[in-house]
């Protein structure tokens, strides 16, 4: 069976827990395979360049822009740029594998657009802004004034929670790993 074309959008405020829910799935379904999105951000200490990011300086990034390296790309936070790069797509492809984004709200609806009725949008929400807050705080990666940066942003996004095909509620997580994995087989088939 040929998968390509086929991809599934996992969207969510900073916070929600779909970093976690892509990584289990990426361990439980191999015909699964991570698109790694480039960024322009800093690199936390847990995170590996070429496995979590493509960490690219702003210069770097906005080159790619000028070359249409991007499917699609979006200034989060100042100078704080994201983005999907064609070639990226194009390794995975040609692997026969299902694409699988962990992206900001805005990157999935532009995802959504970009690969039409070939990509399953699922919104990843905690059950309150209160609870998002707190998953923030545990971090320990956000000064106060990014923490507020990142739920005045959340608020905004939860807006779009309709825009997508799934809302996936993350407030247990073996329970999230469940309905995420029979969400997403069910989609591929």
């Amino acid at each position: 069976m040929n998968l390509n074309g086929k991809v599934v959008i996992f969207s969510a405020p900073s916070g929600a827990g779909k970093t976690t829910i892509v990584k289990h799935l990426l361990s439980k379904n191999n015909k699964l395979a991570f698109s790694i999105s480039a960024c322009s951000r800093n690199k936390r200490n847990t995170e590996i360049n070429g496995k979590d990011y493509l960490f690219l300086s702003v210069n770097d990034f906005k080159r790619k822009i000028e070359s249409e390296a991007f499917i699609e790309w979006e200034e989060v936070y100042k100078d704080n740029y994201y983005g999907t790069l064609k070639s990226e797509i194009e390794r995975i492809w040609k692997e026969n594998k299902v694409i699988i984004f962990d992206v900001d709200v805005i990157g999935g609806l532009n995802l959504k657009k970009y690969f039409g009725n070939k990509a399953l949008s699922i919104f990843v929400k905690t059950k309150s802004i209160n609870e998002l807050e707190t998953r923030l705080r545990n971090r320990k990666t956000e000064t106060e004034s990014t923490l507020q940066t990142r739920l005045n942003k959340a608020k905004k996004e939860m807006k779009y929670v309709d825009d997508f095909d799934c809302i996936l509620i993350n407030d247990n997580p073996e329970t999230s790993f469940k309905e995420a994995e029979k969400i997403v087989n069910s989609f591929i088939g």
